[in-house]
């Protein structure tokens, strides 16, 4: 009988055989969606790189995110994914980008965005789409149910798209 692949071998299937890269720009996941994509062999021939983009101040210089919209909408919002995932795509050359910014807890909430709130942009050369989320449980748990949820959407992009060029 054979395992089932985890989400990030069958995400380095689709991209490998799509002959697709990705790069991630995290915030709140503080590096972890990359560490998971990296933990399969052989993921050098389709992760590109990332950026750990935990302050405002390197989302603007090092992802191109607009001063503007940070202050108008905050760091932890649709605007500033969508800007995190097209810098990171641009910045590494990549097809695809994934940006996850969030309010992982146990502080920092509002009534409009309780602890749990996280914001993933995914960027193609064609399209930039955002999913907003609101994950229950502790801070380890919200981060988890952030990098899954990134790699879900990862997955489901590049099933449809399959091997078009957009890089």
């Amino acid at each position: 009988m054979e395992r089932e692949l985890t989400l990030e071998e069958s995400l380095g299937e689709l991209l490998r055989k799509n002959c697709a890269s990705v790069a991630v720009a995290e915030s709140c996941t503080g590096g972890l969606v990359g560490a998971r994509i990296t933990d399969v062999a052989g993921s050098s021939e389709y992760f590109a790189g990332g950026i750990i983009a935990y302050s405002n101040e390197v989302k603007i210089r090092e992802l191109g995110v607009s001063v503007e919209l940070l202050a108008e909408h905050g760091a932890v919002s649709d605007p500033v994914a969508r800007q995190m995932a097209e810098g990171v795509r641009k910045r590494f050359g990549s097809r695809y980008g994934i940006g996850v910014t969030g309010i992982a807890g146990p502080g920092g909430g509002s009534e409009a965005k309780p602890c749990g709130t996280v914001f993933i942009g995914l960027a193609s050369a064609d399209d930039v789409s955002v999913g907003r989320f609101v994950f229950e449980g502790d801070r380890t748990s919200v981060r988890i149910q952030s990098v899954i949820a990134a790699l879900e959407l990862l997955i489901s992009i590049c099933d449809k798209e399959g091997g078009r060029d957009g890089s």
